[in-house]
């Protein structure tokens, strides 16, 4: 294995006697990720990274860390900040640090100064290329450290909000270099964002609350592939489902898929949960509280923190007090009491551990295999978002298969010549 350790740079985790656990948990993680397993071999023998300084920007997770592990064994210098106050696992943290030698600027809980200073300690790394979950990243090296621009080759993003911000960005003329969209790969949002997100927010749910889904109405808000994971989840445990969405078509589909469809503000009268997920801001306001019943609880799985108007709620609350880590009460007025899970931050990483490992291989198998596409590409890239490239996403759904044993058809050349021609027909 190379040796890329980088204990000179300095870190700021918890505690470095959290490495131990942190440890044990990222190699039980590393035996459910076969695809990266294959990928950090090919890396080893490779070094396609090599000498590569990267920041990324991430949920520290276990997950995470075998990304890290991977990158640093194809060459890479990484260094790792986290993409939410509150989605670090702490002892994560301590191991990659004590243990496999890789900087790591991240501590659950921390403040909105702390986090946005331990983007900038990324930033300092001087990276060739970024990987971000949510942008905060590439904001701050487009905004506050805007000196380093030129020497940034390109970057990864892992999730919808962020990829919204890019293309944003690029729209108006300002993206400075070439970003490859992974939460775009059929790959990742087919399974990550559907079946990573439904079943880890509802694991996050059940842990922060101990509430039985069977028997509740559960309000979704927006269906998209996150959207779509919660709704299924749920409903297998029994919950009555509501889906509210602004895009139609995505609400009619919704409703063939059996779902009630109906507006947020209706829903707000009969929900006993709800769930955001649009990637929004100010989607649960001051006249959807003002219709909920008393013991209505309400949580985001959306990427930021702005779905739910809590400033709104504060102000109509006489008071507010924690009654379970992770579940904030807020007592009405006029009597009614609504109950708030992890700060309005992302439930599943807040009170859970986020997506299996399982399904974070084929995201993460993306990742790396992007940076290395990235690297050796960089010079013909326009600065804008792309997609992952076509072959790059099949690579990863083969191996995967592979990984599970499971074979599938190939077609003939007769089959693929009468797909490609217009002279056959009836």
């Amino acid at each position: 294995m190379p040796d890329n350790l980088q204990p000179s740079i300095a870190s700021d985790v918890k505690d470095l006697s959290l490495a131990e656990v942190g440890k044990r948990r990222v190699e039980w993680a590393f035996q459910s990720m076969p695809v990266l397993q294959t990928i950090r071999k090919q890396f080893i023998k490779t070094q396609p990274l090599a000498g590569v300084r990267i920041s990324a920007c991430l949920h520290v997770t276990t997950e995470t860390a075998n990304l890290m592990m991977t990158l640093r064994d194809g060459g890479a210098l990484p260094v790792l900040c986290a993409s939410n106050p509150l989605s670090t696992q702490d002892d994560v943290a301590a191991t990659l640090v004590r243990d496999y030698g890789i900087p790591v600027f991240a501590i659950k809980g921390e403040s909105n100064e702390q986090y946005y200073a331990h983007i900038a300690a990324a930033a300092d790394h001087r990276p060739q290329v970024t990987m971000d979950d949510g942008c905060d990243l590439v904001t701050a090296l487009h905004t506050s450290r805007r000196e380093l621009l030129e020497g940034v080759l390109g970057g990864t993003e892992e999730t919808t909000t962020g990829v919204i911000r890019l293309r944003a960005m690029a729209k108006d003329g300002v993206l400075r270099y070439p970003v490859i969209a992974v939460n775009d790969a059929m790959t990742k949002h087919l399974f990550d964002n559907r079946y990573g997100t439904g079943q880890s927010t509802v694991d996050g749910i059940v842990r922060a609350t101990n509430i039985l889904l069977a028997g509740l109405s559960v309000v979704v808000a927006g269906y998209g592939w996150c959207g779509r994971g919660v709704a299924m989840r749920a409903r297998g445990m029994g919950a009555s489902v509501i889906v509210t969405e602004v895009d139609p078509i995505k609400a009619l589909e919704a409703l063939m898929d059996g779902y009630r469809v109906m507006s947020l503000l209706e829903a707000a009268e009969t929900g006993d949960l709800f769930v955001t997920l649009t990637g929004n801001k100010s989607v649960i306001t001051k006249d959807h509280f003002e219709r909920m019943k008393s013991g209505a609880i309400l949580c985001n799985a959306g990427h930021f923190n702005v779905e739910i108007d809590l400033e709104a709620l504060a102000r109509m609350a006489s008071t507010r007090r924690p009654v379970r880590e992770f579940v904030e009460e807020f007592a009405l007025r006029d009597g009614r009491r609504l109950y708030v899970l992890g700060e309005g931050r992302l439930i599943n990483l807040a009170a859970a551990e986020g997506h299996p490992a399982s399904v974070m291989d084929m995201s993460f198998a993306n990742q790396s295999l992007a940076v290395e596409y990235l690297v050796k590409q960089q010079a013909d890239l326009e600065k804008t978002v792309f997609p992952v490239p076509e072959d790059i996403d099949r690579k990863v759904a083969r191996l995967k298969l592979e990984c599970m044993g499971v074979k599938i058809d190939r077609l003939t050349l007769e089959q693929e010549q009468y797909l490609t021609s217009w002279s056959e027909g009836t």
